[in-house]
């Protein structure tokens, strides 16, 4: 789906780790290798910052820019960047953001000491805080909302007793969707929104704890998983292990609001989700399709990557074989330099091309994610059927997209949106494809095994009050 043009990609904003060595181990090695392995979330900037617990109390080194974390650190930055405790970040934004500056891990120097903050979401009511903040005196870096939140924990941090009940006082004034991890000098943090809007867990590998957006990443460092952070909970690791604040745990309990597209799309397969397989869940989002938006192929082929363990879902269902279609470029990340319009080759076909062999003369069932403006779709559709496809009938293991989002998923506004005021068969016809199906919107909760999510994207039911400003621009993640 979006990968493979920039108009038409969904992103999720960032991924975030931290990790806290209580024997006094470097921590700098393995961050850099658990961001690879959240990769996938974020594109754009990268970041580490590191401190000793047993050193000059305050004192953070940190490297971050802009590029893909082997582009941004090399073996020198990585070894200059000594400490047992550390966190990391990697991120996407959007539109007029998109700067050195804006890249995470944030540093901030202030009366009691220092903070390093990764954050992953986006505050519903970041301009309201923002402003409040510069008519008393604040002077902002950057253009993200992760700045504010920092500062609103530092300015707690002076009257509470400990940074942890800072978070939680900071916490109560921030409305949307936030994953924290928070470096202090002899603390690592974690905190994850009353919502739980986005993911956040627990990992240990010998004696050091870590948080991170995805359990896919503890298996990449040799760490185990503990639990996942609860939605409302403050996780804080000290030398003397870990404790939680469950203060805000059951505020929101019945209004609680993953968010669907983890599973959908953002989350690798082999990540855990609050206790949901992602890789399961997209099985069971192809079964659904097969079942309820059945049709007469020869064969079921997925778009890479999150297209393709629901086409497998799908084919186990229906019967019909899974195959390979699609030969994706490796060495072409979600960000490359674009063909000038002059030019006639497509940015699908640069990332993307099909096995003629595999589709010739075939009834294909093409499996992807989701349409947005559906540009991208109707030139994967085209190029099936200059492969010699006989049928390409799409199926979407996600409902139609209806209604921007504000959480930290750049879905455009409606008049933006291919599904918007048109029926699925007029889409179909749009796309080129010979058939279109949608996942039906009630078999959202089953794919995320009865837990609560958000779909407002899909129905407008904001779980939040949407902003009366629009916020998805200078303010986003």
């Amino acid at each position: 789906m979006a990968d493979y043009e920039n108009s038409e990609k969904l992103h999720e904003e960032c991924g975030v780790f931290g990790m806290y060595d209580l024997d006094g181990g470097e921590v700098a090695s393995t961050i850099y290798y658990g961001l690879f392995a959240l990769q996938h979330r974020g594109q754009e900037s990268c970041g580490i910052a590191v401190s000793d617990t047993n050193g000059p109390k305050g004192k953070v080194i940190s490297h971050k820019g802009m590029g893909l974390c082997n582009e941004v650190f090399t073996p020198e930055t990585l070894g200059g960047l000594h400490g047992n405790i550390g966190v990391g970040h990697v991120r996407y934004s959007t539109a007029g953001s998109s700067s050195r500056e804006n890249a995470q891990p944030l540093v901030l120097n202030y009366v009691k000491g220092t903070l390093a903050l990764a954050h992953n979401g986006n505050l519903v009511n970041a301009p309201g805080l923002r402003r409040e903040l510069e008519y008393n005196g604040a002077i902002f870096q950057t253009t993200i909302d992760s700045e504010v939140i920092a500062y609103h924990i530092a300015r707690e941090r002076v009257k509470a007793p400990d940074v942890q009940t800072a978070v939680i006082r900071a916490m109560k004034k921030l409305e949307g969707a936030y994953s924290l991890v928070i470096m202090s000098p002899r603390k690592l943090i974690g905190a994850r929104d009353p919502y739980g809007f986005k993911p956040l867990c627990i990992g240990k590998k010998d004696n050091a704890y870590i948080l991170v957006s995805e359990s896919c990443a503890l298996d990449t460092v040799g760490a185990e998983f503990v639990r996942d952070v609860e939605p409302g909970e403050v996780v804080t690791i000290t030398k003397d292990g870990i404790a939680s604040n469950r203060e805000m745990c059951f505020e929101k309990k019945e209004k609680q609001a993953r968010c669907i597209f983890e599973y959908i799309y953002f989350a690798r397969p082999d990540s855990v989700f609050d206790g949901v397989s992602v890789y399961h869940s997209r099985i069971y989002a192809g079964r659904c399709l097969a079942k309820d938006s059945p049709v007469e192929a020869d064969l079921v082929v997925g778009v890479p990557e999150s297209g393709n363990v629901a086409a497998i879902g799908y084919s186990m269902e229906s019967g019909i074989p899974y195959g390979t279609a699609f030969v994706k470029n490796s060495y072409v990340g979600r960000t490359f330099i674009k063909p000038k319009q002059s030019s006639r080759v497509s940015a699908v076909r640069v990332k993307l091309n099909v096995l003629r062999e595999a589709v010739a003369g075939k009834r294909v069932i093409m499996i992807d994610d989701s349409i947005v403006r559906g540009t991208t779709s109707h030139q994967i559709v085209r190029i099936l059927k200059e492969a010699g496809a006989k049928e390409v009938h799409m199926r979407v293991t996600a409902p139609p997209f209806l209604y921007p989002c504000y959480f930290g998923t750049d879905i455009p506004s409606g008049e933006q949106l291919i599904a918007s005021g048109k029926t699925v068969e007029e889409v179909c016809t749009l796309i080129g494809a010979d058939s279109l199906g949608y996942l039906r919107m009630e078999r959202l909760k089953e794919m995320a095994q009865g837990l609560s999510i958000c779909t407002a994207c899909f129905s407008g039911e904001y779980p939040v009050d949407p902003p009366k400003e629009d916020i998805r621009g200078e303010y986003s993640r």
